[in-house]
């Protein structure tokens, strides 16, 4: 969904039970509210419910979307759901965390300057400094975090404290190869995505692809899912995939693997930011 100051994102869930589209599209009616698109889940594992509706008020009314907000309680409450509304005219504001690898970095960048994500972004953060000058290039703030086993913690209270000043509101790991402590990732929890090679939990440590080489592997791919203290094992966003087969040599593997993960992550980045990502447990919904 492009840039648009006329629009707003109303997500929600609930427990499934019947009234609630009817509810949802009524109250929103009632209220001079045109619903230009509409997804609907209902999940009969979980028993819950989720829809993200897109709308704008009609033509030549002027809506206050803050009575909209606080008259939405009332229909919220007697479905017992769980809701945000966002407009459109507020991009996400994004913090972008690196080591060495640039590819997922650029790729994000680009899709950034020609409008493909509609984001601010707020910082990149990297624990080397090999890609200081292609944030200064951009005119990006570039952070210089150095991880060591002694100063770990220090560093990640101080990463919270920037995610406070800047008011972010998700942080990408672009490649950042650290680990990141349970306590950040739970304070981080639905705000924070992470990309890594589709092989885990095979081929851990370095240079996967070159022991996926070895195994003969016939499938590439990548994985892009929000962060959590089981690591790389939190709720899947995307997953890109590409067969290769006996021919392909070990630097080839790393190049389509390369492909894979900028294409997984920029598309689970931008579901999250155009809120189609909804968590349930462990799993997510998306509505592309």
């Amino acid at each position: 969904m492009q840039h648009d100051t006329h629009h707003f994102i109303l997500k929600t869930s609930c427990p499934a039970t019947s009234g609630i589209v009817a509810a949802v599209s009524s109250y929103l009616s009632d209220n001079s509210c045109y619903i230009s698109e509409m997804s609907q889940f209902d999940d009969e594992f979980s028993g819950r419910f989720f829809m993200r509706a897109v709308f704008r008020f009609n033509a030549g009314h002027e809506g206050d979307i803050q009575a909209i907000q606080a008259g939405f309680d009332e229909v919220a409450s007697r479905f017992d759901m769980t809701w945000e509304l966002h407009s459109s005219d507020r991009p996400m504001r994004v913090l972008l965390m690196v080591s060495k690898f640039d590819h997922c970095l650029t790729d994000l960048l680009y899709r950034y300057h020609k409008g493909e994500i509609d984001m601010q972004i707020t910082a990149i953060v990297s624990n080397h400094l090999d890609l200081r000058p292609m944030a200064e290039r951009e005119g990006i703030r570039f952070v210089y975090l150095p991880v060591t086993k002694d100063n770990k913690l220090q560093q990640e209270q101080q990463l919270l404290q920037i995610v406070e000043e800047t008011d972010t509101d998700l942080v990408v790991l672009a490649r950042y190869m650290q680990i990141l402590s349970d306590d950040l990732c739970k304070q981080l929890a639905g705000r924070a995505i992470n990309i890594h090679h589709s092989f885990l939990p095979g081929f851990k440590g370095a240079k996967p692809y070159h022991q996926a080489f070895d195994r003969g592997v016939k499938l590439i791919g990548a994985t892009a899912h929000y962060v959590t203290s089981d690591l790389d094992e939190g709720p899947i966003i995307e997953q890109e995939v590409q067969r290769v087969d006996h021919g392909y040599k070990p630097e080839d593997l790393v190049n389509i693997g390369r492909d894979t993960e900028t294409v997984a992550l920029s598309k689970a980045v931008k579901y999250h930011l155009e809120h189609r990502v909804f968590l349930n447990q462990d799993k997510t919904v998306i509505f592309r």
